[in-house]
């Protein structure tokens, strides 16, 4: 029966996190530094996915960190941030590949 509680409060946290946002913000924000933070929110999240994966590609610690110093020093990365993705994919898929 515990479960089913864990699991109700769960679903209702994250429902509420999702939901009240939308409800109760009806007008446009006009803070800037707000805005400005929220402008920011997908990078930062895509970043705290996106660097533990990198390093974690392999089994060890010293290639993910080599890949990721690779990684800054691809030309074009700032300009085009799909670059990237296509890269680690990749590279990603030969990690697999290999182990």
């Amino acid at each position: 029966m515990k479960t089913y509680l864990y699991l109700f409060v769960m679903a209702a946290t994250t429902y509420l996190i999702r939901v009240l946002p939308l409800t109760l913000i009806r007008k446009p924000i006009q803070n800037p530094f707000l805005r400005s933070f929220l402008f920011y929110v997908p990078y930062v999240t895509l970043a705290v996915m996106t660097f533990p994966a990198i390093m974690n590609a392999t089994q060890s610690p010293i290639a993910g960190a080599a890949a990721m110093d690779a990684r800054c020093r691809v030309p074009g990365y700032q300009k085009n941030p799909a670059l990237f993705a296509d890269l680690w994919a990749k590279s990603r898929a030969a990690a697999h590949t290999i182990y």
